[in-house]
């Protein structure tokens, strides 16, 4: 296994990387057209119907596709949504979703028997004063409550990285496809009971430019392009490679979300950003340096997999 992205593959990681980050301030645009529960049911729906006939399940047993597709689905991009159209400025959103490294790595410590180097532990420290002083700042950057769905987002996404982590060996492109059949049912019933039968009924029949935009990049972009080809990244190149490209998808939507809505984070907040991706940044790192230690011949102990290596990656 190669171990240096060739320069087509260089840029086709940021190609993605890219393409997540601008992906928080389409998803402003797009629950500012539609109830956010029923764009996110319907982003699912669009993808399973565009990607199964081509996509074939390989044996992924339907006892492990319902729970990460719930907790994925309806946990990560239910509150994510909801969030955003509650306030949380869609910048920050991609950089705070980002503490679902420190959730997955605590959860993996706990339910997996992962072990962490010193270095790792540095790094999670880091991004964890970040989120605080963020926390601290809500209010003015950001609604409290954006901020705690926001949160639980992260460790809805945490909760199903360590369930794919559990599933083992499994083809990922497969996996984001197939849990693609469980959201919507649950998604749009929670649209039904908690946004109203109105809302969506009116969403449905008058559709816009703009929701229709934002359902097609979810789709199109967001996961068809970007997980098939970070899938197909991740299948050709160690994980401790293709991963640190991920730390381009915070400051992408802090950018994005300047440039398209005039976000302007106050100073606590982009210094908690910038701790975050920072802090993150280390983890990856020490990371990185223990599998390069791997292949020389040490023997590392086992430890909680970084930002990025999981089947998803991103919102």
């Amino acid at each position: 296994m190669a171990t240096r992205l060739t320069a087509r593959d260089t840029v086709l990681a940021v190609l993605v990387a890219i393409g997540w980050g601008a992906n928080f301030a389409v998803i402003r645009l797009g629950v500012g057209e539609m109830p956010p529960l029923l764009l996110a049911s319907l982003r699912f729906v669009v993808v399973f119907l565009i990607a199964a006939p081509f996509v074939p399940r390989r044996g992924i047993p339907w006892r492990s596709l319902i729970p990460i597709g719930l907790a994925m689905g309806v946990g990560q991009f239910g509150f994510l949504f909801v969030a955003i159209s509650l306030g949380m400025p869609s910048g920050l959103a991609a950089t705070v979703l980002q503490v679902q490294v420190v959730f997955t790595t605590l959860m993996a410590v706990a339910f997996l028997g992962e072990r962490l180097s010193p270095k790792r532990i540095v790094g999670l420290a880091i991004a964890v004063c970040g989120i605080a002083l963020i926390g601290l700042d809500i209010g003015t950057s950001a609604t409290v409550v954006g901020f705690v769905m926001t949160i639980a987002a992260a460790l809805s996404w945490a909760t199903s990285n360590v369930l794919t982590r559990r599933l083992g060996e499994a083809n990922g492109l497969s996996l984001v496809v197939w849990t693609t059949a469980v959201p919507p049912i649950p998604l749009m019933a929670a649209s039904l009971l908690f946004e109203g039968p109105d809302a969506v009924g009116t969403a449905l029949t008058h559709p816009t430019w703009g929701g229709a935009f934002t359902l097609a990049y979810l789709a199109l972009v967001s996961t068809i392009f970007g997980y098939g080809v970070w899938n197909t990244l991740l299948g050709k190149y160690p994980a401790s490679t293709v991963a640190p490209f991920s730390l381009l998808v915070p400051p992408v939507g802090l950018i994005t979300g300047w440039l398209t809505f005039g976000e302007t984070p106050d100073a606590p907040s982009l210094i908690g950003a910038g701790l975050v991706i920072a802090g993150i940044a280390v983890a990856n790192l020490a990371f990185r340096h223990r599998r390069q230690r791997t292949t020389q011949g040490d023997t590392p102990e086992p430890e909680a997999t970084p930002a990025g290596v999981s089947a998803q990656p991103s919102a």
